[in-house]
């Protein structure tokens, strides 16, 4: 197939990205002029909103769509609702805090016109701003941080049952009903998996890499690791899934240290495995502080350890209540 720029639809859901949004239209527009660019917020309370509407006087085909829900599964099928007019073939998928390549959406592009799939992922590389974010992002793209996800820091190329959303065909994406809009994390990997079950493939592009700023804070990257856990619940509940080995483990570890500081009042030989792992996260810690030659790499063990467990509270917490709702 061949798919033009005028074809491709372009959406960045937003909240509250006054430092990014620029920056990031401008490089979109950069890449791709002929293209419509829409921007879904979510009540942002800082100024993007006003900088977009700034923005329309220098990119044409730029639109700003209001998504009362926040929500991105929501904003990116309320986009697709209102523009995805039969000239639109293609949906990519932007973020505001990511930074794209200058070739991004000539390769994503590419990918369609070169093989016969219903989208096309792409891995990402994380970054970090702060002390805490760069020791974060540097465990996250390890095998210990991802379990093996080939999204994550990884250079594959070839077919996937799961990436990270860059692009959509459309045709697939109307035919499925786009994104299950009740689903506030893991909204991509549910899309994936209905995908996969509809007989529709997934290309990952290795070449056409993404920037990916981590969480700031360990209580940021709490919450945000919490939401995904819960979504991963959500997903395996909602098509009666047993989680992967890489899933399951952060559960059974979380498990097994509570069993362990609880029995530790009566037994107090039970703390030997919490301090085997906290002293396993020191190793971490210093392995990273010596890859990255930088005093910031400290945080990679507390940032493992947060990214794991509150993932796995997030999961036993979505199962809980899913099961008392059955």
């Amino acid at each position: 197939m061949n798919f033009s720029e005028k074809s491709i639809l372009i959406v960045v859901p937003t909240l509250n990205e006054q430092s990014n949004i620029g920056a990031c239209l401008r490089e979109l527009y950069t890449q791709a002029p002929a293209a419509t660019i829409v921007v879904v917020d979510g009540d942002s309370t800082d100024q993007t909103q006003q900088i977009v509407r700034e923005l329309m006087a220098d990119i044409p085909n730029l639109l700003l769509i209001e998504n009362n829900r926040r929500i991105q599964s929501s904003g990116i099928n309320l986009a697709v609702s209102r523009c995805a007019v039969k000239d639109h073939k293609i949906l990519i998928r932007c973020d505001a805090h990511a930074m794209y390549p200058l070739d991004f959406i000539a390769k994503i592009s590419h990918s369609f016109n070169e093989h016969d799939v219903a989208s096309v992922a792409v891995p990402m590389d994380a970054i970090g701003q702060t002390a805490f974010a760069r020791g974060a992002a540097w465990i996250v793209d390890t095998v210990l941080g991802n379990g093996g996800a080939k999204h994550r820091g990884g250079h594959f190329t070839g077919f996937v049952d799961h990436g990270h959303h860059a692009g959509m065909r459309l045709d697939w994406f109307c035919s499925i009903s786009g994104y299950d809009t009740d689903f506030t994390h893991n909204e991509d990997a549910e899309y994936d998996y209905r995908i996969n079950r509809a007989g529709g493939k997934i290309w990952m592009n290795g070449d056409a890499r993404i920037l990916y700023y981590m969480r700031g804070s360990c209580l940021a990257l709490c919450q945000q690791y919490f939401n995904y856990g819960k979504g991963r619940a959500r997903t395996c509940i909602k098509h009666n899934l047993r989680p992967k080995l890489r899933q399951s483990l952060p559960t059974i570890t979380l498990f097994i240290l509570l069993v362990c500081l609880v029995g530790a009042l009566w037994l107090p030989w039970m703390v030997f495995l919490p301090l085997m792992y906290i002293f396993a996260l020191a190793g971490i810690s210093l392995i990273a502080v010596i890859s990255l030659r930088n005093l910031s790499g400290i945080w990679a063990g507390p940032a493992l350890a947060a990214m794991h467990n509150a993932w796995a509270a997030g999961f036993v917490h979505a199962r809980l209540r899913g099961t008392n709702r059955a």
